[in-house]
Parts: C-alpha cells; structure tokens; sequence
C-alpha cells in the first residue's frame, strides 16, 4: 500500500473502527480480522461487483481459508433498496446455513450498505456487517453509524433497523474510477459536515474543492476522515437519534421528499441522486432558515455557491408538485406528534434541530423552488 491507512475510532456501546487508505479490499488479513465465524455473504450490486467482487473473495479466503462464501447481486440503483431485495438477502443468507456467528459484506454504495445492513440486523436477530464502501458518499455517510433501511412507496428507509457495523473498510483507491456524477454526490455530504457544525471545515472547503473534484487522494482522504470523525463523535453521543443525531439529517428531509416524489428512478435517468437531493435539500434548508429570521440570507448564498461549484443542483427540478413534496416531508420520522421538525442553522457550523415548523413557511419555500 502506498500510505498509511487512516483510522477513526467509534465508540459507544458497539464500538468499532472506520479504516480509510487505499489498496484495503486486497488487505484480507484486515477483511478477516472483522469476521468471527465461517459464514460469510458477499452483497454487492452488478455495477460494484465485476470490478471488485472476485478480489475480496480472493484476499479474505486466502487470509482465512476455511470461511463459505455466498454472493448476492442486486441491480445497481435506489430502486433496488426494497422489501423484495431484504428478502433475497434473507433468503441467500438462509440457503447458505448462515449461523449466529455469521458476517454479511456489504460491498458498495449506500442501496448495497443499507440493504445488507438492514439483513444483517434481522438474519437471527442480529449478526455481523462489515461495510465495504465503494463511493465517496458512502465512505462519508452510510457506512458509518449503523443506519440501516429499505424504501417503500411511501418514503425512504420507513423500515429498518440501528445496527452498527463490525468494522468499516473504505478504500479510497476505488475513488479513482468513481464517475464524476458520484463524487460530487460525496462532495454533498462532506460539505454537511461543515455546514452543521464546523465552519473552519467549510473553508477547508472552499479552498480545497479543485482538488478534491479532480480526486486529489490527500484532499479526499483528509475529506473522508473529518466527516468521519464528526459523525463518529455525534454517533457515539447520541446513537439511536434521539437528540443531536438528528443534526446529521441537514437537508435530508426536504432531500428525502424530492426523491420520494421522482420514484427513486432507476441509473442513467434525469432523477436527482442521493447527494444531489440532499444538495439542494440543504440549500431549502438554509432558505427557511432566513425566511424564519434564524439566519443571514448571505450564509444561503455561500452555501449554494460552494455547492454549485462542486457541480451540484441547488433547487427543486421542475415538475414536483410543492403541496406533494410537503406531504412526504410529514411522513419524515424526526417527526413529532404530526409536526414537522426540521434541521436547520443560524448560518455555516451552527445547525439545529427545530420542532413545529410552520408549515405554510415550509410550503412558501418549496413554491419557490
């Protein structure tokens, strides 16, 4: 390997270690130093595992030879994280004789992480994941905490299960062939992580967004290991989002909405993904914020510049109705009693999370676009 990987710590009550470097899929005395038992499902998705899929099996079973290794492919895409896929799960999980002591390897973006997550938790009540990034946005963001769900019609991830990962392994060599589309769905989240609560980060930044677009590896690894760390430090204060979790959520609800509105298209469409949706989530966001008097119209500026400038969408696609988009946002599970509770800031690093919202507010913002 070429450098030193990076390791960020989560503690709390299943504590567990995020590694960051390049070169980590083909590390198997690492893959198998997180697995305890024989059992071991690959989950992986048909863009990821042709490129990937063979390698890690190689690496782990030529660490640990004695393991059985099952495979489940879905396709590619949010329109994947569904019911019917958990049940394929369960049910390879089921064909292979996996016991208690079993480990399920989630090998790719998010829709692969939350699926076999989500799996993991439920297959005999629980046994091991081991989350195996392949995207920026993943590295950053669903991987870490131990989020796990899949879609209905009605909204995304309404079911699922908090199950933290035995480990993460995000190796950041895979970045270099990740499309362009994807890193700057990445770049979304890692510029939450300045917004809500570290605005010297967010200069960081600013300063550093050529890079980081051009997939400068010390930049990118620097990026991942700081949003790692905050949401390593939220995670461990508060790990079933009962308070300041919720705070990591910056511009999901409105994000959420906009996908549940546009169906959560299949690749290649005109749907916004994961990252571009909580893009311009943030930016709705930061916009109720000023409406609201809670912040300076100039932070939703420098915001929607930074973002822009990460080649990212920073409004609603033409075409959602707002009164839907609405309805979704109240199925959010922050929630409470049926009224909205929202993140939103008092400008860049000063997040919070704020109970009955005014609809009519919300609603004014979204006719705006």
């Amino acid at each position: 390997m070429s450098a030193s990987p990076r390791v960020v710590a989560v503690g709390g009550v299943q504590p567990y270690d995020i590694h960051i470097g390049p070169g980590l899929l083909g590390d198997g005395e690492l893959l198998a130093r997180a697995i305890s038992g024989r059992h071991v499902l690959l989950l992986s998705d048909d863009t990821v595992a042709p490129l990937y899929l063979a390698g890690v099996r190689a690496a782990l079973l030529q660490a640990k030879p004695g393991l059985q290794v099952a495979e489940f492919l879905i396709p590619a895409g949010e329109a994947s994280k569904t019911l019917h896929n958990f049940a394929g799960a369960i049910n390879a999980l089921a064909a292979l004789g996996a016991t208690r002591d079993a480990c399920v390897l989630a090998l790719g973006g998010g829709v692969v992480g939350d699926l076999a997550g989500f799996a993991a938790a439920c297959w005999m009540r629980g046994v091991d994941c081991v989350q195996l990034p392949t995207t920026l946005l993943a590295m950053v963001d669903s991987s870490v905490g131990g989020k796990t769900a899949v879609d209905i019609a009605q909204g995304k991830n309404l079911v699922g299960a908090f199950h933290p990962p035995r480990a993460v392994i995000a190796d950041t060599a895979v970045l270099r062939t990740l499309p362009l589309r994807e890193l700057r769905a990445g770049l979304a989240e890692i510029v939450k992580y300045g917004a809500l609560g570290d605005r010297q980060f967010f200069q960081w930044l600013q300063a550093e967004r050529d890079a980081l677009l051009a997939g400068d590896d010390a930049a990118l690894a620097r990026a991942i290991a700081r949003s790692c760390e905050h949401k390593a430090a939220i995670v461990e204060r508060d790990p079933l989002e009962k308070g300041e979790r919720a705070l990591l959520n910056l511009g999901h609800t409105f994000g959420h909405a906009i996908e549940t509105a546009q169906g959560y298209g299949a690749p290649g469409n005109d749907n916004l993904n994961h990252g571009e949706a909580v893009a311009v989530g943030m930016v709705l966001a930061a916009r109720l914020s000023a409406a609201l008097g809670m912040a300076a119209a100039a932070d939703t500026d420098t915001l929607r510049e930074l973002l822009q400038a990460c080649g990212l969408p920073v409004a609603i696609p033409p075409g959602l109705d707002a009164g839907a988009l609405l309805a979704h946002m109240r199925l959010d599970k922050k929630n409470i009693a049926g009224r909205l509770r929202l993140v939103l800031w008092r400008g860049i690093g000063r997040a919070e999370v704020v109970p009955d919202v005014d609809e009519a507010a919300v609603l004014e913002v979204l006719r705006q676009g």
